[in-house]
């Protein structure tokens, strides 16, 4: 049965999500239930835009001191934002997640001293397409490296194992794509920069651009047909447990049960109180 919705675009995160699971990809996009992002994402968000605003400042600016000044005007940003509100953070709540938002920023400094970037762009919205596929997204960094351009995305959460590693690196040389089709030439790298953990990075390549490029368009072409047929199927796995619509999938609330039972899901998985 076709659903009537043509999806518009792509972005990184949206392909990510229906690669994992098509049901919680039409949870999200098609029937747009609430997904309202955790302390964990809104404490990586406020990390985000005091480093932009950081490195907006010229180059002899951007020290610690300044990222401080930054951090307390972004604040009240923050805190009048109703996702933050959602949060209904008590004394110790509200302690913590600066503490959090704040050592992602500090992180910075442990992988590089911000007054060396020679900044071109923070938060760059690209709208083009990739492959025929239209493709949306922010680039958190371009900058002019001795070698050519460099993307680079800020990650605020735990760095994944050095195995996981070539697959995360595929939203940035989506990001890399986009500028290649944009500008006409090819960033030189793109890097992932896990905030006070290390930096991924991988040489931008013809090879390597064509690859995610296929990929993007199986995925397009795969989420068009799915959306003729109105065919989401779940997919259970270990993200079930922190997936913001599991009461609403029989599989997923299973899934969850049984790896709890297992002693195979961490406790803080937010879909166990749904589950058990």
């Amino acid at each position: 049965m076709d659903i009537g919705v043509r999806p518009s675009h792509l972005s990184p995160t949206s392909a990510s999500m229906f690669r994992q699971c098509p049901q919680r990809w039409k949870f999200r996009y098609v029937d747009k239930l609430p997904d309202p992002p955790g302390e964990a994402a809104l404490a990586g968000t406020f990390a985000h835009r005091v480093l932009e605003e950081l490195l907006k400042l010229d180059a002899d600016e951007r020290t610690l001191e300044s990222a401080r000044t930054l951090a307390a005007e972004v604040w009240t940003e923050t805190t009048s934002d109703k996702d933050f509100a959602a949060l209904d953070l008590d004394a110790d709540g509200l302690r913590n997640f600066k503490w959090t938002a704040w050592r992602a920023i500090e992180g910075l400094w442990d992988l590089e001293d911000p007054k060396t970037i020679d900044l071109v762009a923070t938060e760059t919205e690209v709208s083009v397409e990739i492959g025929g596929v239209p493709f949306f997204g922010y680039i958190d960094r371009v900058e002019e490296g001795a070698d050519g351009l460099v993307v680079s995305d800020y990650k605020s959460g735990r760095a994944p194992g050095r195995r996981f590693s070539a697959g995360r690196l595929e939203q940035v040389l989506l990001y890399a794509a986009a500028l290649a089709e944009i500008n006409g030439n090819l960033p030189a790298r793109a890097r992932l920069m896990y905030l006070g953990q290390r930096i991924d990075e991988t040489t931008v390549t013809a090879d390597g651009i064509a690859e995610v490029t296929r990929r993007l368009v199986e995925t397009w072409e795969e989420l068009l047909d799915r959306s003729a047929t109105g065919d989401f199927p779940p997919q259970p796995g270990p993200l079930c447990g922190w997936c913001a619509y599991v009461r609403h999938c029989p599989e997923g609330l299973a899934e969850v049960e049984r790896r709890h039972l297992a002693g195979s899901l961490r406790p803080d998985a937010p879909a166990l109180a749904e589950a058990v």
